[in-house]
């Protein structure tokens, strides 16, 4: 059985309700590909993940022995994509290293890792023009994306109002929302990235919704219409066998 052995870039920490039930974001995702990898394994295509967690923020750590790691994986974050913190810049510089100076190591990104895989490439990321997004949204698939993911339709949990303007030079689409014509980014054998949240849960959200809604961050109106959607159906198990079936391809 092979082991896929990635390194979760962790770029926040959730809120302590989440994090005193779920742990860390390294932990969730830990969990998500685990749980992927035991679908694969039951549908007769054997895998086995093996997960390090890395706080690229506050210790700024990355791992010493890149040949000892399959895949980097960044994780969502509440910080600006676009900003230029030391840790923001470092991580940008090292996601362009990974991808420009070597083909074996693969990228995954997630909403604001999905960001930083497009400002490594050169591609404008910055606040979209609609605002926010959040809460379980339908995507539109592309073509490809369809065959990715291995569906016609996809919902997602969303938590976001930065995203990327454009593709970056060989660099496929995966899918669109009216508010985010940039929700996927592939290239075979390099990367996959997706601006919503499969790791997420209707616990999760409810708990973000809240928070920023106690804060001022989220109107009425956002707050409403997220939590009444924060139950739908959403396929972060669906991404999940997607991104090993791409770290398994040939």
């Amino acid at each position: 059985m092979p082991t896929l052995r990635i390194a979760i870039l962790e770029c926040d920490t959730p809120l302590d309700k989440v994090r005193n039930k779920y742990g860390t974001y390294g932990d969730i995702f830990t969990e998500l590909l685990k749980h992927g990898s035991e679908e694969l394994t039951a549908e007769g295509e054997e895998v086995k993940v093996e997960c390090s967690s890395y706080d690229v923020v506050d210790k700024q750590e990355y791992p010493e022995h890149l040949e000892k790691v399959d895949a980097i994986l960044m994780t969502g974050s509440k910080y600006n994509s676009f900003d230029n913190d030391p840790w923001i810049i470092k991580l940008v510089e090292f996601t362009r290293k990974i991808l420009e100076s070597q083909s074996r190591i693969r990228v995954l990104g997630i909403c604001f890792g999905h960001q930083i895989v497009g400002r490594a490439l050169g591609a404008k990321v910055a606040r979209g023009e609609q605002g926010w997004e959040v809460s379980v949204t339908p995507l539109e698939l592309t073509s490809l994306g369809k065959d990715i993911f291995g569906v016609d339709t996809l919902s997602i949990h969303q938590m976001h109002q930065d995203m990327v303007y454009s593709y970056p030079t060989g660099i496929l689409p995966l899918a669109h929302t009216t508010r985010c014509e940039n929700q996927g980014m592939y290239a075979k054998n390099r990367l996959i990235t997706v601006q919503g949240h499969p790791e997420f849960n209707r616990e999760m959200v409810t708990h973000i919704l809240t928070a920023r809604h106690d804060a001022g961050v989220f109107n009425d109106e956002i707050y409403k219409d997220g939590i009444k959607r924060v139950g739908d159906t959403h396929g972060g198990a669906v991404i999940a066998k997607a991104f090993l079936k791409f770290l398994l391809q040939k």
